[in-house]
């Protein structure tokens, strides 16, 4: 690909620990947190698997600034390593590079956990890799065992729990593809939103031999009316998205437009003088930076 740059060198280049030069300070209680002995731990286990991110300090020195890798240097030097494989920035940016890149959606670590189970990794070797209990290896192992493809392909770039394939399980391919839709329209990929779709999902569309568990204090009646509800709502949802892109744009046009408006002194002393709460909204219009606001 011509034209192209690469951020970092393709080789990592090792270092030893007196030419890194940390870029911020290490935060008090480091050593004793979860994450440095999940960090430790995976590196005593399978070794360091990321190599730390580090550029020149100056042009002509030996030195190097590290830029993302902290917490893996501090956990290294603790097991007695003198030195480090690096991979050196070939740009001068300054950032931590690990802070714009999301976190792993739980299908693909669910994915990652198969693979290595299936190259021969024990769940008990990963478990202590991850520092967590072996049961959880199990639970996302197991994470997308009787979920539909559909429901599966809405959560691919989504972080959730264990508990929502759970829940999810007790409905039909169908109801399951629907309540994603629902948790992903709203935002909110919770156990409680997808055990409130449940116990309002209808008989016919739940899995054989599944029951929902009954909330206490709601009759027959109030649970038919909460199926209407969550049916018509889903409706709204589908249809805010159909039309979403089309008024985003409308929106954007009549801002401009009324931009272009106000610019004329004549309309917008007529206004200010007829019509001041109508020139009062418009105004809060135009300081408006985003739609979303």
């Amino acid at each position: 690909m011509s034209g192209v740059s690469l951020g970092f060198s393709l080789e990592p280049l090792v270092l030893p620990f007196t030419r890194i030069l940390p870029s911020r300070q290490i935060p008090e209680g480091l050593v004793g947190s979860r994450k440095f002995q999940q960090i430790r731990s995976s590196i005593e286990t399978i070794g360091l698997i990321e190599p730390l991110s580090v550029t020149k300090a100056m042009q002509d020195s030996d030195q190097h600034l590290l830029l993302d890798g902290h917490t893996r240097l501090v956990v290294l030097r603790d097991l007695g390593h003198a030195e480090v494989p690096c991979l050196v920035a070939t740009d001068d940016e300054g950032y931590t590079y690990n802070n714009r890149i999301n976190r792993l959606p739980s299908v693909q670590e669910h994915l990652m956990i198969r693979r290595a189970v299936a190259r021969g990794v024990s769940p008990d070797r990963l478990a202590q890799a991850l520092s967590v209990d072996v049961r959880t290896i199990g639970k996302k192992l197991s994470l997308l065992e009787g979920i539909c493809p559909e429901a599966v392909e809405l959560l691919k770039d989504r972080q959730f729990t264990s508990d929502i394939s759970r829940v999810l399980r007790k409905m039909k391919p169908i109801r399951q593809v629907e309540c994603v839709e629902l948790m992903v329209s709203a935002n909110t990929i919770t156990v409680a939103y997808a055990e409130a779709m449940l116990v309002a999902t209808p008989d016919n569309l739940l899995a054989e031999g599944k029951k929902p568990r009954k909330l206490n204090g709601v009759t027959p009646e109030q649970m038919a009316r909460m199926e209407r509800e969550m049916s018509n709502l889903q409706g709204q949802y589908k249809m805010a998205e159909q039309t979403y892109g089309l008024d985003v744009l409308n929106l954007v046009l009549a801002r401009g437009y009324l931009a272009k408006l106000l610019e004329n002194a004549s309309v917008a002393r007529y206004l200010r003088q007829r019509y001041p709460d109508v020139m009062t909204e418009f105004e809060s219009i135009l300081k408006t930076a985003s739609l979303e606001q």
